[in-house]
Order: C-alpha cells, then structure tokens, then sequence
C-alpha cells in the first residue's frame, strides 16, 4: 500500500479537503488581476501634445468653432484621420480652421511634443502611461513593465520551486502571499517608473510561489479519483478573477488603488494559511515522519474518522512508504528532472507545451486595446469565455484522458488563430469572436497542463519539476509581447508565429505518459517503472493495511490485501508501458 490508499484510509475527499482546496484557490481570484493588470493599469489614453504655453483653447473660445476642430489648428491629422499623437505644428495654423480649406498639410514645418502631453481622461483618469508619459519615443516602456513583470515570475518559478522542495510547500506559500501582498502595495507608492518596474518584479516572483505552492499543497492532499474534477473547478477562481478585476478596474480608472484594492486582499490570505496542513507526502520524504503523522491524523479528525487515529502510527506509515522513503535520501536537482529516460521525456514534452501555452495565452490577452471593443467589455468576455472552454476540459480530462485533452485544446488554439489570418481586418467583430475563441483553448490549455504536470512528476522533485517547466512558461509570456513587433513585417506574422508555436506543442503532448487514475508517482523509480518501458528491481515488501494483521518491517509478513494490491500496481505499470 501506498501513501493514497492511508489517504482514503483517513476520509478520502472529505471535510478537510474540501477546506483546504477552497481557501488555497480563494487566492487565485487575485492571480488573474496580477497577470493581467497591465491592461489597466498600462493602459494608454488618447493623447495628443500639449498646445503652448502662449496658446490654450480658453484663449481661444471667441472661434466659433468647437474644441475637437480647434485643435486642427494645432495637431496635424495622422494617416487614419485621427489627431497625431506624437507630433504638432510650430505655429498654429488658423486657415485649417476655415471651411473647404484646401491647404497642403504635408508641406507644414512640425515638431515633437516639447510641452508635454495632453490624456483624455474618458476611459481612465490615471494609469503608468499617462503618469510617466510613455508615450511615443517611449511607448515600448509600456510593453516592457509586463516583461519585467514575467521575468520576476519566471525568477520565482526557478527560485521558489527549489525552496519549497527544500523547507515545503506551506512555508513558501505563506512567505509568498507576505511578500505579494507588501511589494503589492508598495507598487502603488511608486514616485518613479524605475521603482515601479522593481516592486513589480517582486511582485511576479511572489505570484510564482502563490502559483506554483499552491497547485503542489493541493494536489497532494487530494485522492487520485478526485483531482481531475478539482484541479479543473478551482483553475475557475482564475476565470472569474479575471472579470472581477475588470470590475475594479472599471470603477475605480486609477492605476495607483487598482494596485491596493488587487493586492491588499493577500494579507487575508495569509492570516489564515497558518491553518493549512503541510504536505504529509513531503514530510515523511525529507525524514519528519512524526510531523506528517499528526497532519494525517489531524485530518482524520475533521474528516470524521477519529477510529483510524489510533491504528496510524508511525510503524504503519513508514511500512507504506519505505521504498519513498528510501529513494528520498539522495539529494535531487533539476538536473535529475532530464538524468533518466521516463524523467527526460516528460521534462522535454512539458517544456514545448508549457512554452506554447503561455506564449499563445499572453499573445491574445495582453494587448486588449488593438480590438477596438470597450476595453473593459472585453475583459469580461475574454474571462467569460473561459467557462465553456474550461468545463469542454473537465469533460475531455474525465473521459479522453489528459494526453488527448492536452494534445486537442493546443491544436484546437492553433487552428483558431490560423482561421484569423483569412478573415479581413475590417471584419472585426469576426475577428474578436475568433480571438476569444482561441484564448479559451489556451486557457483550458493552462488547466490541463498544471493538473498533468503534478500528476507526471513525482513527490521528490515535484516542485522542483514544477519550477523548471513552469519557467519555459514564463519566457513564452515575456517573448509574446515582442512577437507583436513582427505585424510591421508582414501583419499576419505574428498570428502565424503563435498558431504555429501551438500545432509543435501539441506533437510534443503526444509522446506525453497517460495518468488518469493512476496514483500519484513518489519517486523518480516510480516513473520509470511505469513511463519509461523499463523493469526495475524487484519491489520491497508493501507494508500493512490498517484493517489487517501483518507486521510491517523489510522482512515482515505482508496481508493478503497488501499482496493483491501490489499485484494491481503491477499490472497498471505493464498496461502503461505498453501504451
């Protein structure tokens, strides 16, 4: 027997599950708001240059003209009829203002905004952009606080994957919200556009532990036949989040409380994460059996099962996971994520589909501007049209398998976005259902992926795993942005890039191990045995069932139930080698 079958032993699903995952996934309402925040707090008014100081349109009011055509005068025109933003005349030119005026504008002498510039304030009265202007000659500051942002997030992903595997996954998850939750908030007090990118790239590293611990602590306190439906019900915390902060960033338009209101409900979160329970997995793999044995039976007790509290001691629970045990004592890096042949395989087919999953996801979401649709009309859909594409994947997961389901929304996202490139760019509301289409197989995408990957890696180097894939993630999200540059090449090239960056993923999915209901693998012999088409040693003895007799030392006899059940994990590991 294994650490799942004294997990069902102690309640299964039970009353202690079901409050654990709740308040682990209450967080992720407010991961979706720090992923995508620079949409709002970035988000770039209409501006045009300031008119001299000699010159204002309160001076100028006697014109019987109205504000909008004054400005003419001023503001040469840009090639969409619109006025430039980055440029204005050196002197007004009052015979623009006169009807059927038949001027030749392109031979007018104009200059760069000297005095600054002017931001409507309609759709929002504050944001980075307008604060630090950056505009124009700086407009690629903009883009560059959301690489920032995901280069902090891949820095946690590597650093905190580590940590957690070290000192375990309750520790860091509680430092992360403390930390997301101060830097937050001190984002908001920024006096200058350097520190702001600081605090923000904090910020992101603090989102990777949320992330990434997170997901870890949940997964292994949930029983195998149950973490489909959960892993993919709570990834919809990051659904609704996503509509809750277009909510907040419709009523309140400033960057600087957007900030505070998204980050300060993290101080919550970490006032009740001292209830979480450890994970008893990690705990009796880095030698604290005494500790993981009061988790167990302090979850017994809230799960009802206070009878199983005296026959789980710590005899039973070293005879069901002595071959764990013993594997845990040599030391793992990441290098041994890519040392064995069942361990290198997963690792490179995770690195493609991760990389392509964000790089697609972030591609679509980040630059909400260029639908020309209510910006904050268009959060919404984007997060509202995750919910059909997220239960299209509890649905495929449960009965197609997670390789299928991986493999599918991949190239279903890619499909979507090729079918863009045909449609005309005048079509735009064809073109934005399209797009809105493509973003919600890259998010049931996402939910696939971080389900899968904790059931691939083993309990030793799980975080550690989680780390390393989940950093291809986060370079996929800072190389999105750039891609968009390649639209002045040829405008379909980035369309082309993302789709087929997708259709490559999904390949890779392909040669990706089956695991569903199949137990959570321990160690990194566990995954050769099963994935990688090799016959280990011998199993040592299985230790003893808390229902029967049987004594549980190496040379112990082992229950009849203990034998039978061995003997299923056998034939499970032979039908998945075969596939």
């Amino acid at each position: 027997m294994g650490f799942a079958d004294l997990l069902q032993e102690v309640g299964g699903f039970g009353r202690y599950q079901w409050l654990h995952v709740t308040l682990i996934s209450l967080p992720g309402l407010m991961m979706a708001s720090q992923n995508l925040l620079n949409n709002f707090t970035s988000g770039i008014p209409a501006h045009h240059c300031t008119l001299p100081a000699n010159h204002s349109l309160h001076n100028l009011s006697h014109y019987q003209v109205d504000e909008k055509q004054l400005l003419k005068a001023f503001i040469p025109l840009d090639p969409s009829g619109r006025l430039d933003r980055c440029r204005r005349y050196v002197e007004p030119q009052w015979h623009l203002l006169a009807p059927n005026s038949s001027a030749n504008i392109s031979q007018l002498l104009t200059e760069e905004c000297l005095d600054g510039w002017t931001f409507d304030r309609s759709e929002f009265l504050a944001t980075t952009v307008s604060e630090f202007e950056l505009v124009c000659s700086l407009r690629p500051l903009k883009q560059m606080i959301q690489t920032i942002y995901m280069g902090g997030v891949l820095a946690g992903a590597i650093i905190y994957g580590g940590l957690s595997d070290r000192f375990g996954r309750r520790s860091v998850l509680i430092w992360s919200y403390l930390q997301l939750g101060v830097l937050g908030c001190s984002s908001a007090l920024s006096p200058t556009y350097s520190m702001y990118c600081i605090f923000r790239f904090l910020s992101g590293m603090a989102v990777s532990g949320v992330i990434l611990n997170g997901v870890s602590l949940k997964v292994e306190w949930i029983p195998t036949k149950e973490r489909t439906l959960v892993g993919t019900l709570t990834s919809f915390f990051f659904t609704f989040g996503q509509m809750v902060l277009a909510g907040l960033a419709y009523w309140l338009r400033d960057w600087r409380k957007l900030q505070v209101v998204v980050c300060a409900p993290m101080f919550l979160f970490f006032t009740y994460s001292w209830w979480y329970s450890e994970s008893a997995r990690w705990l009796v793999l880095n030698r604290r059996s005494e500790e993981a044995l009061k988790s167990l039976h302090r979850v017994a007790r809230i799960n009802g099962k206070s009878e199983i509290i005296n026959k789980l001691t710590l005899e039973v629970l070293h005879s069901h996971m002595n071959k764990e045990i013993e594997s845990s004592r040599s030391s793992l890096t990441a290098y041994d994520l890519l040392k064995t042949k069942g361990m290198r395989r997963i690792s490179i087919c995770l690195i493609a589909v991760w990389f392509s999953t964000s790089f697609a996801y972030y591609g679509l979401a980040m630059d909400l501007q260029k639908f020309g649709v209510n910006i904050y009309l268009m959060q919404i859909i984007f997060g509202a049209v995750d919910v059909p594409a997220k239960l299209l994947a509890l649905g495929m997961l449960s009965y197609l398998g997670r390789r299928v389901s991986q493999a599918a929304c991949l190239f279903m996202s890619a499909l979507i976005i090729f079918a863009n490139i045909c449609v005309p760019t005048d079509m735009q509301t064809i073109r934005t259902t399209l797009a809105c289409l493509g973003k919600g197989f890259t998010s049931a995408s996402f939910t696939v992926v971080y389900l899968y990957t904790g059931e691939l890696y083993p309990t030793v180097i799980r975080q550690t795993g989680m780390g390393f894939v989940s950093t291809m993630a986060r370079i996929g999200s800072m190389a999105a942005p750039a891609v968009l540059i390649l639209d002045e090449v040829f405008p379909a090239l980035p369309s082309v890039v993302y789709g087929g960056a997708a259709v490559l993923a999904s390949c890779f999915a392909c040669f990706l191990p089956e695991t569903l209901n199949v137990p959570l693998p321990d160690t990194i012999e566990d995954v050769e045995e099963k994935w990688s088409g090799r016959n280990s040693a011998p199993h040592q003895q299985e230790g003893v069932s808390l229902h029967e007799g049987g004594t549980s030392d190496c040379g112990g006899v082992v229950s009849t139930e203990g034998v039978a059940l061995k003997e299923l994990k056998e034939a499970e590991g032979t039908g998945l080698n075969a596939l």
